[in-house]
């Protein structure tokens, strides 16, 4: 509750355990539930640029899409069952639906010490863009405050690596 602003989180949707898509919404203020609709968003934050594009029905004009460049390779097309799509045309697809911020968070997260923290870079990649009815501070703050001491230094570089990426835009 440290920026007493009401959040709603939905049921995390999809495989993680086994390494398929995983859908989560959050919405922020004064709300009533985690379910957005169609055309609603006013991010969509992604660690693979397929799964942002997936998604995209939930996009408008106004909503930015920030995806890490590097896509995870599915089972299928490691298998050489399926056909990745060219990037150039995802990153294509999703700019003519909304506003489109690629970063390397990948590269972002292994400089900052280890890979997996991936999904800091893109939270800090969030916090800049002042979507957020919050200080950045406070959502770093916050994740500082639930990971053990040993983490602390690679989340903050990987946090404020995401916060640099975007303020290259």
């Amino acid at each position: 509750m440290r920026g007493k602003i009401n959040v709603y989180v939905s049921e995390v949707h999809g495989m993680a355990q086994r390494s398929g898509a995983v859908i989560c919404t959050v919405r922020i203020g004064d709300v009533f539930g985690p379910m957005i609709a169609t055309g609603t968003a006013d991010v969509i934050l992604s660690t693979e640029p397929i799964e942002a594009l997936r998604n995209i029905m939930y996009a408008s004009k106004k909503t930015k899409v920030i995806t890490d460049i590097n896509p995870v390779i599915p089972f299928t097309v490691a298998t050489g069952c399926e056909e990745y799509p060219n990037l150039d045309d995802v990153f294509q697809e999703i700019s003519s639906y909304a506003e489109l911020f690629l970063i390397d968070a990948t590269e972002i997260a292994k400089k900052s010490g280890d890979v997996i923290s991936k999904n800091i870079v893109m939270l800090g990649a969030l916090a800049a863009t002042d979507v957020l009815p919050f200080k950045s501070e406070i959502l770093l703050e916050t994740i500082l405050d639930n990971v053990p001491s040993n983490y602390k230094d690679i989340n903050k570089r990987s946090f404020k690596g995401g916060m640099k990426a975007i303020k290259k835009y």
